[in-house]
């Protein structure tokens, strides 16, 4: 088993542990009412994106998500909140010392002894969640959980999903596809953006990534039989039957009993939170390196953090 393998299948009792976190780290955390920036590079990016707009969708603040190096840095924020697995990559930290004494910032890190967790002025290590592979996983979502069990939402279900999401067949053979497109609405779209990254980084596949609402403003051209589109979280109308009018696969956690094209390995179940449904597609595309002869704990031209001279 891969490095990465090991780290997908630990995802469920890493999300616990991040609740649990949450309560003792509340002080560090956006507090409701906050105006509140988040910022990340690549896969910390996405996972920066679906918090942002699930916390102002809940109603507790404004809440904007940047790659950290496009930071605007003259914009007024109550609190900024940095994602980093190494707490190394040099935009985050140029951007935590760049913001030092001016606006209050929190990191969340995996490894608490890093540069990051100095330069903010809060870290919340999450250690158990560190990894040793390259391509990100369950860090990036473990963060994510404890942000939003910080928001209230129920990561004890959310885990039950993860448990089913880790152990269920695939509900598409990916060496039967040649392009992937994922699909998210609101605070999925940063899960749609890290799902078509894990394709790119662990198997050099051809993937993308749109809101689901823009996919029929161009990018569904490029949908064909062989080819798979996968969203997640709440679909458009209509969306399902023009994907099929293509001739391309479709794959939906809130479809997967009913729609005959990716199996009925979940028939009789209650949807997967998007998260969940993350954890699948972190599985094909690790899937998918394999099938095409490549080392997922090894992906081309990529180390685990990018540290610039």
């Amino acid at each position: 088993m891969s490095y990465v393998d090991a780290e997908i299948a630990s995802q469920p009792d890493c999300w616990r542990t991040a609740a649990q976190l949450a309560s003792s780290e509340a002080d560090q955390l956006p507090r409701p009412g906050e105006r509140v920036a988040v910022v990340g590079c690549g896969t910390s990016w996405f996972m920066a994106m679906a918090y942002a707009a699930r916390r102002e969708h809940a109603g507790h603040g404004e809440t904007d998500a940047f790659q950290a190096s496009e930071f605007p840095t003259g914009r007024r924020y109550d609190r900024l909140i940095a994602i980093t697995r190494s707490g190394t990559t040099t935009e985050v930290t140029d951007l935590l010392a760049a913001l030092r004494g001016t606006l209050p910032t929190t990191v969340l890190v995996g490894d608490p002894a890093a540069p990051a967790a100095g330069l903010a002025d809060a870290a919340v290590p999450l250690a158990f969640a560190d990894e040793r592979a390259v391509v990100q996983t369950r860090f990036a979502t473990t963060a994510l959980a404890l942000l939003r069990a910080h928001l209230g939402d129920n990561v004890a279900a959310l885990s039950a999903d993860a448990e089913v999401a880790v152990r269920a067949p695939l509900p598409i053979d990916p060496t039967h596809i040649e392009q992937v497109t994922f699909l998210g609405r609101g605070w999925t779209v940063g899960l749609a953006h890290e799902a078509a990254l894990k394709c790119r980084e662990a198997a050099t596949f051809w993937a993308e990534a749109y809101p689901a609402m823009d996919y029929r403003h161009g990018p569904i051209s490029v949908a064909a039989p062989g080819r798979l589109v996968w969203a997640f979280g709440d679909l458009p109308d209509g969306l399902p039957e023009d994907v099929a009018a293509t001739g391309a696969a479709f794959v939906h956690s809130r479809t997967h009993g009913c729609r005959s094209v990716i199996g009925n390995w979940a028939a009789g179940r209650t949807p997967l939170d998007p998260m969940a449904d993350l954890i699948l597609a972190q599985r094909f595309a690790v899937t998918l390196a394999t099938s095409r002869g490549l080392d997922p704990d090894a992906p081309r031209h990529l180390a685990r953090s990018v540290v610039l001279a």
